[in-house]
């Protein structure tokens, strides 16, 4: 069982309803909601906390659960003040805000999980084997063409010109979190299954359907498994916060608007 520092670094913003973010393996606050935070501010208190590993919080001194990062975003949902709330979760966070809600039920209002899964399939898992691997060779260049083919989208990606190839991959590479192992680790060994038919909140599934490192088929699952939740599809793939980030966030706001969250 990992330590996990407390409390984890974590930022607010806004003022109003609850909502609480879980980012992905291998991302941070910054990387995976910079672009939605403004505006889910506007009408929320938005309670953001990094993970171990990530943006300022100090790396865990051992293995990452999906349950021991519930902990930790609870504890920084306590600590701001927040109690009840709506999980916005991404990848990684998708199992992290599930979970919560099966342990939590009387303070999560309500749901969205974007590019989620309940449980690694085995295409995932391999690829998450090879991030730990190359992480652990300290091979960062590798990493990032490793990310750039499962992260981004075919015309995304082919999109970069040549002549700055080069460069997006260096980009990539810096951005490596220090724990970015680890939070792998944590979806590797992460299962929610059990936990999705007693999920009874409002739910959106949001798909991404170029997604090559978790397959468009898992948030089905998550949708056909969690009574009552809404599905919606973004053509982009793991990473709409980069490919389409306005749709991303309209179809949050809708969502939080519908259901008075």
């Amino acid at each position: 069982m990992a330590h996990i520092p407390t409390p984890l670094h974590t930022t607010v913003h806004g003022s109003g309803p609850g909502i609480l973010l879980a980012h992905g393996a291998g991302g941070s606050i910054e990387g995976n909601f910079a672009p939605v935070i403004p505006a889910l501010s506007e009408r929320h208190t938005v309670v953001a906390p990094d993970y171990p590993g990530s943006g300022a919080t100090p790396r865990a001194t051992g293995p990452l659960t999906v349950d021991a990062l519930s902990d930790g975003i609870v504890a920084a949902a306590d600590a701001a003040g927040l109690e009840t709330f709506t999980l916005v979760g991404y990848s990684l966070g998708t199992l992290v805000s599930v979970r919560t809600a099966a342990r939590h039920p009387e303070r999560v209002r309500g749901l969205v999980l974007t590019a989620g899964l309940a449980k690694p399939d085995n295409r995932a898992d391999a690829s998450l084997f090879l991030w730990q691997r190359l992480l652990a060779e300290g091979d960062l260049q590798a990493f990032a063409r490793l990310t750039a083919l499962s992260a981004f989208g075919e015309d995304f990606f082919n999109a970069v010109p040549e002549a700055e190839r080069e460069a997006f991959y260096d980009a990539l590479a810096q951005g490596v979190p220090a724990g970015a192992a680890e939070q792998a680790g944590a979806v590797r060994s992460g299962d929610t299954t059990a936990d999705l038919a007693g999920i009874r909140v409002p739910t959106l599934v949001i798909a991404t359907t170029k997604d090559t490192l978790v397959s468009p088929a898992n948030s089905r699952y998550l949708a056909d498994h969690i009574p009552g939740a809404e599905y919606a599809e973004i053509e982009t793939g793991h990473v709409p916060m980069a490919e389409r980030p306005e749709e991303w966030q309209k179809l949050i706001l809708d969502f939080l608007g519908r259901h008075g969250l």
